[in-house]
């Protein structure tokens, strides 16, 4: 709170800034129960189980409720926010207020969208959502199981509602793009070849025994009906998915010539809305590209530096086919890849206090991606800790094909994924004390992926990497990020193919084959969140930087993190002004 002149007068601003700041609170729990309200399994990721029986509805009635009640709370906010008394907020507040407004603006935004109508996310769409919610989907009790019964119980309808949409939005001209739609039809294929009693809804059902209070009665009854909803509802239900995957969509889809949103009708305006929505600044997609290609032209002449160095190449062509092509650069055997996980993770556990003077309270574990997914997916992802400490924060790494995993890439994707990446930033901003619960569990992706990216050059400073092999992956893995740039804009809005974008990644990366294939229809999948990573990364070097040269020797980098860390996930705008004030308070201003 500001200080106050005339201390000794009365002060009605005080009551007036008790009361904003009381509003803002209220609006701030209002907002978050309405975000766990309609996503209903957001709530069980962290461990809050209120909504644990039930899915969403992914109908476009369902979206406009949703856009309604955002909406409606956007109201209140923008009221507050405009009324005299914001200039007696305490600075905690000023963020909370900044960042209530964008989460619920961007969320309307991408709501006004149609994209979930018609497109295709194998990613984190169906079937993988689905089939992911038993890692995370608490089964303790028996009452626990009755939630996970009836949520279970809701899939029919709610893949089929998924499918009716898909069928709907034909007429209109939407269709997801061909590339994305195979792969959910082939993983949809290995699904339903396996005996239902292997499927990953099932799993939970392996350990029910170790579970205590529990009578014999109840378990066998929840194992039956269990089994009885997967075999007689779920199985069906993905069966007409898959039916109206392969017989319906996949013959209209788009071509892999003609892949991105903007060959379909309003598909610009939707790249520019996702656009905002992920990275929390208003650049066009333009801009975006031209930021990539520059930071292309940078890294090009570091991998070929390195590539001297390292392996005795000449030019970026040569070091980038000799990384290829050199099998002992790369894994022999899944446990090797899931070992090099696990020890660097162990290393940089180890050093992460004499950077951060916050650090999390919950562990971080390395898991290996499911086999349903593996072949699917991407190099690895991250998931976070359960607020009631029931699960730690898991670095799931894909141990798939290792003889194309590069060891060479191993460390950095360790860095990103866990410490001091996604477990560093995600567990913090998940056990921070008097900060609405938003703040703790949601924010742009650009901070989020931003600090992902940030701590993999950072990890090199703290002195985490083996060797000048293991730079040439971080070299790689940023020019990976600034390809993104360069060819998520170039399919959605300059008309790239998916083979342009993959040549492009080839020619700029040492990523490997399968993994630039992934990559590129993961960008199909999820238009506009691959420009969050090297967006963020770059303001979080910008501002570390800028603090560094006005600090001089009272720079202290621990508390550069911890300002940076200690508000949670938040706009980068926003970001900078916290950084500022830091800075400020350094000085002694």
């Amino acid at each position: 709170m500001l200080q106050q002149s005339g201390a000794r007068r009365p002060s009605t601003r005080g009551c007036a800034s008790i009361s904003a700041s009381t509003r803002l609170t209220s609006l701030a729990d209002e907002a978050w129960e309405a975000i766990l309200e309609h996503n209903a399994t957001l709530g069980t990721a962290i461990g809050d189980q209120r909504h644990d029986d039930r899915l969403d509805d992914p109908t476009p009635a369902g979206r406009a409720a949703t856009r309604a009640a955002y909406a409606a709370i956007l109201v209140k906010v923008e009221a507050l926010g405009d009324a005299d008394t914001t200039d007696t907020f305490t600075e905690a507040d000023r963020v909370t207020l900044a960042a209530l407004r964008e989460t619920l603006t961007t969320g309307i935004l991408v709501l006004e969208g149609d994209l979930a109508d018609w497109n295709v996310d194998h990613m984190d769409g169906l079937p993988t959502s689905l089939l992911s919610l038993p890692d995370y989907q608490r089964l303790a009790t028996p009452e626990d199981a009755g939630r996970m019964l009836a949520r279970w119980r809701e899939m029919p309808r709610y893949i089929d509602a998924a499918a009716a949409g898909l069928r709907e939005s034909l007429g209109d001209g939407l269709v997801a793009s061909r590339p994305t739609v195979d792969h959910a039809v082939t993983m949809l294929e290995g699904l339903l070849a396996e005996p239902v009693a292997a499927w990953p809804l099932l799993a939970p059902l392996a350990g029910l025994d170790a579970l205590g209070g529990w009578t014999t009665a109840e378990r066998e009854r929840f194992r039956a009906d269990l089994t009885a909803a997967v075999a007689d509802e779920v199985q069906p239900a993905f069966a007409r998915l898959h039916a109206t995957l392969a017989d319906v969509i996949r013959p209209a889809a788009r071509s892999a010539a003609r892949p991105g949103i903007g060959h379909v009708p309003s598909g610009a305006e939707d790249y520019r809305r996702l656009a905002r929505y992920h990275t929390s600044l208003d650049r066009s997609p333009e801009e975006f590209h031209q930021i990539g290609l520059a930071e292309i032209g940078r890294i090009d002449a570091e991998l070929t530096d390195l590539g001297a160095r390292a392996i005795g190449t000449r030019g970026l062509a040569a070091t980038l086919a000799a990384l290829r092509a050199d099998p002992a650069l790369h894994f022999a055997a899944r446990d090797d890849v899931f070992a090099t996980a696990e020890a660097s993770l162990g290393r940089a556990r180890e050093a992460i206090p004499a950077w951060f003077g916050r650090l999390p309270k919950a562990p971080c574990v390395v898991v290996t991606i499911p086999a349903h997914e593996e072949a699917h997916t991407t190099i690895a992802y991250y998931r976070g800790p359960a607020e009631d400490g029931s699960r730690p924060g898991q670095f799931y790494v894909n141990t798939s094909e290792p003889q194309t995993r590069p060891r060479y890439e191993a460390e950095v994707l360790a860095f990103h994924e866990s410490i001091p990446g996604h477990h560093l930033q995600i567990a913090i901003a998940g056990e921070l004390e008097g900060v609405p619960a938003f703040r703790r569990h949601l924010g742009p992706t650009a901070f989020i992926e931003g600090w992902g990216l940030y701590s993999e050059r950072l990890s090199g400073d703290m002195g985490l990497y083996s060797g000048d092999l293991d730079r040439i992956g971080v070299a790689s893995y940023d020019a990976w990020r600034a390809a993104r740039l360069v060819v998520d804009t170039g399919l959605h809005v300059m008309g790239w193919s998916r083979d342009s974008a993959i040549a492009f990644m080839t020619e700029h990366t040492a990523l490997a084959a399968n993994n630039i294939a992934n990559e590129v229809d993961r960008y199909l999948a999820i238009p506009g969140q691959a420009l969050a990573y090297k967006t963020g990364q770059m303001e979080m070097l910008r501002l570390r930087a800028d603090a560094r040269a006005r600090l001089g020797e009272r720079f202290d980098i621990r508390g550069f993190h911890d300002a940076v860390l200690g508000n949670g996930a938040i706009p980068l705008p926003v970001l900078a002004e916290v950084v500022e004030r830091w800075v400020a308070t350094q000085i002694g201003c």
